[in-house]
């Protein structure tokens, strides 16, 4: 029975709640779900195709004064440790909650405000920001919550216990504790209309129990035989059944129980007795729901993904069974209040809106928002804006994913495939394509004809697909109808679409590549590897196995070049073959040290990417048809996938270990490295160089990560192996929420660090340098004087002709105008204190010789200003040395440049100009005429080693060149 420990369970609490839930965030803020802060190249953006999981929605209806549209629906889904609010009008996102540390196990709705239950919290949101939380005292996670008035009830994961908080106030505070009989598991609780302070709690054994949770007492039970009873099996009816589904009834007293063994009761609990029954065969119930709108029908759903309707009216007819509703068992059902709408949610990661137009007339799919059911293995951007992905899951779907806005993403159609599993009474899902293993598209004929090609599983055929309709395409190219009868056939393992949209190939395992036009459809070109070589039979050891490997010769990979010249084959004993793509044949076949997997093909560099067995990405040139490059991707797990950079400076590399590495190709070196939760299956580079999209093997979801390059300096540096940083995947974040883009936080700059190179300002001391300024700095200060002659203007320029409009006139009775003198100039008179102040003053440059001149060798400040002034400006600086001490400090200045082997070309212009304008100053003296000796004998020795350093490296220049 109850057990009212209200004040023992306070006691339990160690810390008040406030100081939980700031402390809790603080514990999130430092968790390895965030960023690291190691600075790393890819920082988590937003996740994309996740709409729902196996926790049920909650749906929330609002209605308006004149509104004219009806109420507004708000449908709250979990997206696994995080939630996602969604309006029904157009299935558009509002919120997406913050991530938890715990999964998400249940969620309602109260106004605005959304209670989240994950692990032993229950969390209160406002427009997605925490502003609560209440703690099982007892530590125990919690599986269900409801709201029940100013009161909250959760349910602990084993069923023992149900927990009461008072929720009206500001800080939550526990009120009750109930803990059931041993023996009752509950599994979910509700509050029949009407009933004040009661709630009906569910059991795993199918029984229930009515209980006031103001007394704490239980006021009924009902057991497990009054609830239901197994059609035609009375020998059964000992066995209990776990209670699935439990929802209220428009009619007071009546609700509907659904049990696991697929059985549904209606039943009276007040009267306590069952009003009907009704069974559901291809599964459990998952979930009931009744029409509110006067119809008196009721909606159940089976965990084989089946919906069916049943009339009330005639006793529990079936009215309509929609089969194949989803494709995974159904965890929610809900009727719009007051309309003909249901709406459901599956595991199949998807939320249908159902139109029930008429009792007689199918129910028929209104609005829908989907993604894949199955973890995507295979993703490849489509077009050259990067703004769509294709992607391939193991749910045999192909799915076009848009990085823009997540509900243009649909799913492209492969026909009318409900009517065929209407016709032939069989699964939709068996009727779909096999997962698809390899895809190819090229967006310059789209508008055209069909430009994506797929391979499927098992089979010798290839399919077309339109992107522009989304749908299948016109063609399916058959590989075993091209080849000949008596040559056994193959399964198509890679396919490539050419650059210029016009021509699809697939490779099989048997070693044959046929080529198709994709406009027509018709066959055009085959290509043939040949027999193994003798070095790759060398290689392999002696054994049967290996014999018949090497006899197989499958094509792993395949890929044309940008003008469709060659075609580049590689085979799963170790070769790459070239073939010439107009005459088919083989020009040359590079051997491989060990069998190559994939290859991937940068057609605007032509660098060629093979992934090999030893963990090594081999880079080839398709020009030279030479290795350039060899990538070590550790030794701890194969390769899955690789993906280029728009740029061809990155690869990127996905390997079994859970480690996306990207390395610099012209360097070699792996320049960032970082691990995921789970292993990465599939990675694709936009074309844009923006973002790298990833799949993983346990989510459903596409997971975006943005390039800091694009946004922000990020110093590159080589790194090993054991600096790789722990990063959480990106969660899934609304358009409308300021705060949430809290993974691009890592896209500021963050520390520089320590080792960063910088280029100094000399090489080295026996090199000359320049001044790496423009060479017309220079030519215009030598040639200032023609160029000023030359611009100088020709003659004065000349009065106006005509008289202007409005002439001033002079007072008087005569008209007479008044035309101004012109004023005589009058020549400012030179006196001896004007002359003593000019000669005492002195330029920057005359300042900056004489403190060059005390220091004796640091002339770095002098030369960096004459550097920054304009040649007319350095030409009135040296035309203002006329004393005696600024020449010699200037001849010594520049004397000391020379042998610092600095700003050569800066120099030679200084010293012919000064030479030209202070020529006969310096002649006639003595000591100027010393200082110019001594110029000159460093001068000629600086010369002679520029000129001794021009034909050192024109001689290696010469070799070099004669020896290629």
């Amino acid at each position: 029975m109850a057990t009212q420990n209200v004040e023992d369970v306070e006691m339990i609490e160690s810390r008040p709640r406030k100081r939980i839930r700031s402390s809790t965030k603080r514990k999130r803020a430092t968790s390895p779900i965030h960023l690291p802060r190691v600075p790393i190249l890819f920082a988590p953006f937003r996740a994309l195709g996740l709409i729902t999981n196996h926790i049920p929605f909650y749906i929330q209806t609002r209605s308006y004064k004149d509104a004219t549209e009806g109420p507004r629906i708000h449908i709250l889904t979990c997206l696994g440790r995080s939630w996602a609010l969604w309006e029904g009008g157009k299935m558009g996102l509002l919120f997406v909650g913050p991530e938890v540390q715990d999964p998400i196990s249940c969620l309602v709705m109260n106004g605005d405000a959304v209670w989240a239950a994950s692990g032993v919290h229950v969390i209160k949101y406002l427009r997605g920001k925490e502003v609560s939380r209440v703690s099982n005292p007892l530590r125990t996670p919690l599986a269900f919550v409801i709201l029940f008035g100013s009161q909250l009830l959760a349910l602990t994961e084993d069923g023992g216990r149900m927990l009461i908080w008072e929720v009206s106030t500001n800080e939550p505070v526990l009120s009750a504790t109930i803990q059931f009989d041993i023996g009752f598991t509950a599994t979910s609780v509700l509050h029949p209309a009407t009933y004040l302070n009661k709630v009906l709690v569910a059991s795993n054994e199918g029984d229930m129990q009515l209980w006031n949770i103001r007394t704490q007492t239980c006021i009924h039970k009902f057991s497990n035989s009054q609830l239901r009873t197994l059609p035609s099996q009375q020998h059964m009816n000992s066995l209990s059944s776990p209670i699935t589904a439990l929802t209220q009834s428009p009619a007071i007293d009546v609700v509907g129980v659904g049990f696991m063994s697929g059985e549904i009761s209606v039943y009276d609990v007040r009267a306590d007795e069952r009003l009907m029954r009704m069974y559901m065969d291809n599964g459990g119930i998952k979930a009931l729901s009744f029409r509110s709108d006067g119809h008196p029908i009721l909606a159940s759903a089976s965990s084989s993904g089946h919906i069916a309707l049943w009339d009330l009216d005639s006793g529990g007819r079936l009215l309509h069974l929609i089969r194949g509703a989803h494709d995974g068992a159904v965890s929610a059902l809900e009727w719009v209040p007051g309309q003909p709408v249901l709406i459901s949610s599956g595991e199949d990661n998807s939320v249908k809106q159902w139109l029930y137009e008429s009792p007689t007339a199918v129910p028929r799919l209104l609005k829908f928002r989907s993604g894949h059911h199955a973890p995507p293995h295979l993703i490849r951007f489509y077009g050259e804006d990067g703004k769509q992905l294709l992607s391939a899951s193991a749910d045999r779907t192909l799915r076009n994913i848009s990085v823009v806005r997540d509900s243009r993403s649909y799913e492209m159609s492969q026909g009318s495939l409900a009517r065929k599993a209407t016709t032939l009474s069989k699964s939709l899902a068996s009727l779909k394509f096999p997962p698809i293993t390899s895809i190819s598209c090229s967006s310059t004929r789209s508008k055209d004809w069909d430009d994506v090609l797929t391979a499927h599983a098992d089979e010798m055929c290839v399919r077309s697909w339109t992107v522009l309709n989304k749908r299948i395409g016109k063609h399916t190219f058959n590989s075993a109808e091209s080849s000949k009868r008596k040559s056994p056939s193959g399964v198509v393992k890679c396919v490539c679409v050419t650059a210029c949209g016009n021509f699809g190939l697939a490779g099989s395992s048997t070693g044959e590549i046929h080529m198709w036009n994709m406009q027509s459809g018709l066959k055009r070109k085959s290509f043939k590897v040949g027999p193994c070589p003798q070095a790759v039979i060398d290689r392999l050891e002696p054994s049967s196995s290996t014999k018949q490997k090497a006899s197989e010769r499958g094509i792993t990979g395949l890929a044309s070049d940008a003008l469709n010249r060659v075609v580049i084959a590689t085979t799963s004993d170790g070769t790459a073959n070239f073939f010439d793509f107009h005459t088919c044949t083989l020009d040359q076949v590079m051997v491989l040290p060990t069998s190559a997997n994939s290859i991937m093909l940068q057609r605007d560099s032509g660098l060629l990417a093979v992934v090999c067995d030893d963990m090594v990405v081999r880079i080839i040139d398709i020009e030279t048809r030479r290795v350039v490059r060899e990538l070590a991707c550790g030794v701890h797990g194969r390769i899955l996938d690789i993906a280029f950079s728009s740029d061809s400076r990155w690869i990127v590399v996905t390997s079994l270990d859970s480690v996306i590495r990207t390395f610099d190709i012209p360097t070699g070196q792996l320049i960032n490295a970082f691990r995921t939760p789970s292993v990465t299956t599939s990675i694709a580079f936009s074309p844009a160089n923006d973002f790298l999209a990833t799949t993983h093997v346990d989510s459903v979801g596409i997971f975006l990560w943005a390039n800091r390059s694009q946004y922000s300096e990020v110093a590159f540096r080589a790194i090993s192996e054991e600096n790789i940083a722990e990063v959480a995947l990106p969660s899934m974040q609304g358009s409308e929420e300021d705060e949430a883009l809290e993974a691009l936080e890592a896209l500021g700059v963050e520390d520089t660090p320590a080792d960063v190179f910088s280029t100094p300002s000399q090489l080295d001391g026996d090199l000359v340098t320049l001044t790496l300024l423009p060479r017309a700095r220079w030519q215009t200060l030598l040639n200032l004087e023609v160029i000023q002659q030359r611009n100088k203007p020709k003659e004065p320029p000349k009065k106006p002709e005509h008289a202007p409009f409005f002439l001033p006139t002079l007072p008087g009775v005569e008209h007479r105008f008044a035309i101004e003198e012109k004023k005589q100039e009058t020549q400012e008179k030179h006196t001896r204190r004007l002359d003593k102040l000019t000669a005492n003053s002195r330029s920057t440059l005359q300042k900056l010789l004489v403190e060059s001149d005390k220091n004796s060798g640091s002339d770095d400040t002098l030369f960096d200003y004459i550097k920054s002034l304009s040649p007319a400006a350095i030409d009135v600086e040296l035309r203002s040395l006329v004393s005696f001490n600024s020449l010699q400090q200037f001849l010594r200045a520049i004397k000391r440049r020379l042998q610092s082997h600095l700003d050569f070309e800066a120099v030679q212009a200084l010293q012919n100009v000064v030479l030209r304008i202070h020529a006969d100053v310096i002649i006639e003296n003595e000591e100027l005429r010393a200082e110019l000796e001594e110029l000159l004998k460093v001068q000629k020795k600086e010369c002679g080693r520029v000129l001794d350093l021009l034909a050192s490296s024109l001689g290696t220049l010469g070799f070099v060149r004669d020896t290629q």
